[in-house]
């Protein structure tokens, strides 16, 4: 009989040796928690496809940032949803939207949360899509010069950093600009460098009311197929200023995160995005996996392929799970 030379399972044995050389430690410092916040008071209303998320209105998102402030939890990143849409997403430009006023009442009440916002048009607009829309295609050049005006209605509302989402050619650099032109230049941005036209936001788009009301986002975000594709639009972000570099969807493109990490040296971000957590949701409430042990061994992956930072539904959960 062979008698085994190397036997890797000597420090598997306890719990103890296991944590002593365990190679990836999972935190909530690594993690952003995701909020929707819509119009009116005391308005609190559960996303039927993301169990556990729900829309919240200022008051009650206020509420809401003082638990995940209490919880540990370091950052929060906000989508907005506006009682009026219209073709150009008039409110997500104006001083008084309602992303500028949640970022001034959250920096009122919890000065400490650092507050991101997602800097895009597809909640604003009554088209769907991220941006101008001429001829019934996304005008890219018009959509800069509205994103440009966008953050630094943010800026002046108090944001802590800006996360252009749109997949609009260079967004970054224009963003860059805009905030800079505007004594901004503080602001650091997290550009969602790499984002996939995937099947995954489906419970999202429920969540943000952005579902576009005709055609679809292939013509800018990417095609799953591609690698490649991904490390040039890294790069061409990075060019244009970006300070962290995000890959969405996370566990379909764990691949993606590895070979981005490899490539630079700014801090990698992954979305662990909506349908990835109702997966789980749904599939831990038919008794069908235990889901605790699930999103934590999700959540580990992502850190495990490269991401520093994790924006995950999941955040809350994950500061109980790993405090126990």
């Amino acid at each position: 009989m062979f008698n085994p030379y190397f036997r890797p399972r000597r420090l598997r044995q306890n719990e103890n040796i296991r944590r002593m050389v365990r190679e990836t430690a999972l935190s909530i410092n690594d993690m952003v928690y995701p909020l929707f916040v819509t119009e009116g008071k005391g308005v609190k209303n559960p996303v039927n496809s993301m169990p556990g998320v729900c829309q919240l209105s200022t008051d009650l998102l206020v509420d809401e940032v003082r638990e995940v402030n209490t919880l540990g939890i370091p950052a929060i990143i906000l989508f907005g949803i506006p009682a009026k849409k219209d073709p150009m997403g008039s409110d997500a430009t104006s001083d008084e939207g309602i992303i500028q006023r949640s970022v001034r009442a959250i920096k009122d009440a919890v000065p400490e949360m650092y507050v991101i916002t997602d800097v895009c048009f597809c909640e604003y607009t009554d088209h769907g899509h991220c941006g101008a829309i001429v001829n019934g295609e996304l005008d890219n050049d018009a959509t800069l010069e509205m994103l440009g005006r966008q953050v630094v209605t943010h800026a002046k509302a108090g944001v802590d950093m800006v996360a252009p989402s749109g997949m609009i050619d260079g967004m970054v650099g224009a963003i860059r600009d805009a905030l800079d032109e505007n004594n901004y230049a503080n602001i650091p941005i997290m550009s969602y460098a790499a984002k996939y036209a995937s099947a995954f936001y489906g419970p999202f788009r429920d969540a943000a009311e952005s579902t576009p009301q005709f055609g679809d986002r292939r013509s800018y975000q990417m095609d799953p197929a591609n690698a490649r594709e991904a490390l040039f639009e890294v790069e061409l972000d990075v060019a244009e200023g970006a300070d962290i570099i995000m890959v969405k969807p996370a566990m379909p493109y764990l691949d993606i995160i590895a070979r981005v990490r490899q490539e630079i040296d700014l801090p990698v971000a992954a979305y662990n995005v909506s349908g990835e957590y109702s997966l789980v949701k749904a599939a831990g409430q038919l008794g069908w996996v235990d889901e605790k042990r699930v999103a934590l061994e999700m959540l580990t992956s992502i850190k495990r392929a490269g991401a520093d930072i994790i924006l995950t539904y999941f955040a809350k959960e994950a500061a109980g799970w790993l405090s126990e």
